[in-house]
């Protein structure tokens, strides 16, 4: 069964199948519970750690601070590294186990990834939620992130290499908006579980992270491997060909056949492909694998998502409204994902990133100055005022959700070619951890140091990402991901390093 829709097509860019199939559809929503579990975890942590009951068993210091310590600033009652490293330790973790995830993603497919990552989710989640000890909490934080970056690796690539080209965007946009549906439902579940008497509710926010990996390890049993993978691991061409023909939902895949097995080819006769990505014709492949995500954790977004929770406490809401107020942002950005998926392919990728990077700055300096102007070490904000500052998270979320959210990880996903890409996504997804841990570890005591001048401190990282995204990324829509190595030839300041095609295109970089 094939659905068809019609798409612009790029000029000089080879035909291929624009047909959608309820089969790759169905294989790609299975993928995508390696993004729900990423969010339900971002969305669990921030909500357990603002629950009292969890707080009094595992971090007395940070509760008796939050239940009346008059000498302590509004600022720096949430100040513990015990509890950062609640959150951040499984970013250490996940940040180790994408060197490995790169060669195993090579070597052995996507598919067998995925799997081994589900499992290992389901395991941490396990333990976190029989916890009866902070040792216990932290190891089960290791195997959750020890699961996440192989799922984080893995699932992006699988959703770029089954997407249709023309399609590519929405395709890898659903793995960010499963993250907001993750993330979501942690919300919704922290919000029922704080209510329930006896203190214990921590524990079923944990253990419910069990549900989303298990889909995942099951279902990724019985999805197809990638026509990509199977010819990178040097599998029977007639069968990666049947598959490319079942997911395109047409006989005459030709021409992206061709494309896909002289990638294979070149792929095989690389034995480094770490020091591959070193080389000069390589050299934005690799800007862009840490420049983007660095970029995209010094948005502030996972200080939002970690501790919206603790900042809503912090201006003097109740624990109710805080976990609500995360709800709140959790179905924002799912809704603001969703848009994206339907427009990305259409507006193109550098629009995106510069309309998000614009709104997110405004209103991060926005919520600055409410905070410098009315919060002080004592007391709290008026109630009109802590609202507003809830509307403001609100819209900063929603630009996130369809700018630097989702093309954060479509982009880099779709820019390597066959024989790096396993060891460019690698570095990609090990960027992320590794600020993604730094931002988590620093936030709490730059919050503490810096009150309200560190939104100002990521206010000042938007205007240079932004500026970045405006020089030196080129448009990506609609390429083939085995012919983007034109978008380098053709624009302003990378054909200098790569070496440029005669009669660049000198509009390569406009929005359009």
């Amino acid at each position: 069964m094939a659905i068809h829709f019609s798409a612009p097509v790029e000029a000089g860019t080879t035909a291929y199948s624009d047909k959608i199939t309820l089969f790759v559809v169905l294989s790609c929503v299975t993928a995508v519970m390696g993004g729900v579990i990423f969010g339900y975890d971002i969305g669990v942590s921030g909500g357990v750690t603002s629950m009292e009951a969890f707080l009094e068993k595992f971090f007395p210091a940070v509760y008796a601070r939050m239940r009346g310590d008059t000498r302590v600033s509004n600022y720096c009652k949430f100040d513990s590294q015990l509890l950062t490293a609640f959150t951040s330790s499984l970013y250490v973790a996940g940040l180790f186990a994408t060197f490995a995830a790169a060669p195993a993603t090579r070597g052995l497919g996507r598919r067998p990834t995925m799997i081994v990552g589900g499992v290992s989710f389901f395991a941490g989640a396990a333990l976190g939620g029989a916890a009866t000890s902070i040792y216990m909490v932290i190891v089960g934080r290791v195997l959750l992130g020890i699961g996440l970056g192989l799922t984080n690796l893995a699932v992006p690539l699988y959703l770029s290499e089954m997407a249709p080209p023309r399609y590519r965007g929405a395709f890898n946009n659903s793995f960010q908006f499963s993250i907001g549906i993750g993330a979501l439902s942690a919300s919704l579940v922290n919000y029922g579980t704080e209510k329930i008497p006896g203190g214990w509710g921590w524990r079923v926010s944990l253990a419910l992270a069990t549900v989303p990996a298990f889909l995942l390890s099951l279902g990724a049993l019985f999805l197809p491997e990638t026509p990509n993978s199977l010819l990178q691991q040097g599998g029977d061409p007639l069968a990666a060909k049947r598959v490319l023909q079942k997911i395109r939902g047409a006989a005459d895949v030709d021409a992206e056949f061709d494309d896909l097995v002289a990638a294979a080819d070149a792929s095989r006769g690389i034995r480094r492909p770490f020091c591959q990505i070193l080389r000069r014709e390589h050299r934005p492949h690799l800007v862009m694998a840490v420049a983007i995500p660095f970029f995209q954790q010094v948005t502030g977004i996972n200080v939002i998502a970690f501790y919206v929770p603790v900042l809503i406490r912090t201006i003097g809401l109740g624990e109710s409204t805080a976990l609500l107020s995360a709800v709140m942002t959790s179905v924002v950005g799912s809704a603001s994902t969703l848009i994206s998926m339907f427009v990305v392919d259409r507006v193109g990728r550098r629009a995106l990133f510069l309309a998000g990077g614009i709104q997110m700055l405004v209103t991060q300096v926005m919520i600055g100055g409410i905070l410098a102007r009315q919060l002080g070490d004592e007391g709290g904000v008026s109630r009109g005022y802590a609202y507003l500052l809830l509307v403001l998270i609100a819209v900063y979320v929603a630009g996130f959700g369809w700018s630097w959210g989702p093309l954060g990880w479509l982009v880099p996903s779709e820019i390597f070619p066959l024989e790096i890409r396993s060891a460019g996504q690698s570095i990609t997804v090990a960027v992320n951890f590794l600020f993604t841990f730094v931002v988590a570890q620093t936030f709490l005591a730059m919050l503490c140091r810096m009150k309200s001048g560190i939104f100002f401190f990521f206010a000042g990282w938007l205007v240079a990402m932004t500026a970045f995204v405006y020089w030196m990324l080129p448009e990506t829509r609609n390429i083939p991901m085995e012919q983007m190595g034109k978008v380098w030839r053709e624009h302003w300041f990378w054909k200098k390093v790569v070496g440029g095609s005669q009669g660049a295109d000198p509009k390569m970089n406009d929005l359009s």
